[in-house]
Order: structure tokens, then sequence, then C-alpha cells
């Protein structure tokens, strides 16, 4: 058992929020019981995941994707009502950490995606130096979709000006970070994998035979929140369960 605010703390100490700019609030978002024993992680706050981590009987929830976003609707009503009234009425908390969690060296987001992948990062890129890029040897731009497809689970989205040039480097950033690509570009990279593509990411890959992969925002995303998650339970004595809520996107 451990004291709300010490477990704060310790994601706090752990992530350093307070490196970031971000798009919304990092750190306790719903504040519960002040008594920790059961912790529960997940990609998003949904009301699916809120309602398992009650079932499964959780004093706190840890998230990559929170409740509240810069620029959103304000009200508590509708479906925001809904998930704030399933954590107040079970005095639950929630704890959200978005870029951070993306950006930690070891068990973030994109560290952990490229552990996967069997990638070791020598370097990033992008916006706040989330992105990361390291030396890669597929034969081409089909081999490198297949493992990413292999190891994640699911069909990606690829698109490449040269299908037969060999991949020699990868960058690469979890999530909706498409807008990355040109950074990814100047970082010297044959291949750029994120979660989402857009409209302007194709043309720019025929045009510059630097292949896009867009694997999925949330299976690109569903590896950091348990394993910080983890690595705090383990250090304070709490017991952990991560629970996958799947989201084809």
């Amino acid at each position: 058992m451990i004291q709300r605010q010490d477990l704060l703390a310790h994601f706090d100490g752990l992530l350093q929020p307070e490196r970031f700019k971000d798009y919304g609030p990092n750190g306790l978002q719903v504040e519960g019981k002040a008594e920790i024993r059961h912790l529960v992680s997940g990609v998003t706050a949904s009301r699916a995941l809120i309602e398992a981590a009650i079932a499964d009987g959780a004093d706190a929830i840890f998230v990559h994707h929170g409740l509240f976003w810069r620029g959103m609707d304000g009200r508590i009503t509708g479906w925001m009502k809904e998930r704030i009234r399933l954590l107040l009425a079970h005095d639950i908390s929630l704890f959200a950490y978005h870029l951070p969690l993306d950006a930690h060296p070891e068990l973030g987001n994109n560290a952990q995606l490229g552990a996967r992948l069997g990638v070791q990062a020598s370097g990033s890129f992008g916006e706040q130096a989330l992105g990361l890029v390291g030396d890669v040897q597929f034969a081409n731009a089909d081999a490198l979709a297949a493992h990413v497809q292999a190891v994640l689970g699911r069909p990606v989205t690829c698109v490449s000006g040269a299908p037969q040039q060999a991949i020699r480097r990868l960058a690469w950033c979890t999530g909706g970070a498409q807008g990355f690509y040109e950074s990814a570009l100047a970082a010297g990279a044959d291949a750029y994998l994120t979660g989402e593509i857009s409209e302007p990411q194709a043309h720019l890959a025929r045009e510059t035979g630097t292949t896009f992969i867009a694997a999925g925002h949330h299976a690109t995303e569903r590896y950091g929140a348990p394993a910080v998650a983890a690595h705090v339970a383990a250090a304070l004595g709490l017991s952990h369960r991560f629970i996958e809520i799947d989201n084809p996107a």
C-alpha cells in the first residue's frame, strides 16, 4: 500500500512532465482514494478501460491518453460525465502522461516499440526530440512492412516510392506523428514508421523514395503504459495489471 501523493511523485520523478510542452495536463487528472494497493494500466481512459479496472479492483489507473485536452469542450456531459462518474463512484485515481510517456528513453512508447522491432536507437529527431532513429537491415519496404505487421499483429499501410530500395536507417515515432515525416527525412531515414498517415505523406513518400509506414495509433502505443506502470508498481510494492482494450485505429 502507498499514498496517492507518493505514487504521483514517483510517476513525476520518472517521467519529468515539466520538461514538455504538451496538449493536456500530465499527472493526476482525477483524484481518488488516498491509499493505493492495486494499479491498472491501459492506453486510453475509455469507459471500457475504466469498467474493466473497476472489475479488477483497481485503486488507480495509469494511461497514455487521459480525459482532458487543450481546446476541448470543458462541459462534463454525456460520455465525459459517465467516465468521470465511474471514477468518482469507485474512488479511483486517474494518472495520465502523454508526451512524457512517449519520450522516456527506456520505458516510453518509442523506446518500447523500438525494442520490440529489434532496433537500437542511435539518435532523435522531431518536435521536442520525440522521434527516434536507428540502423536496420531490410531488403526493401515490403520486408520492413512484413516485419512490423508480424511484431504488432495487425496490417499496416506502407507507401514507398522506391519499392526495391534497401532500408538501412529507420526513423519512428508512435501515435499521430505523421507530421514528423519531413524531420525524419532530414535525419537521413530510408523509412519512417508512425501510427497514422494523412493525405500529404503518400505523395511525399513517392516523390522522395522514402518509405512511410502507418501501423496504427493504438497499436504503436500499447507498450509504454504497461512498462512504466509495471516498473513503478514493482518499485513501490503495488500489484499491477495491464488491460488491453482493442482499438482498430
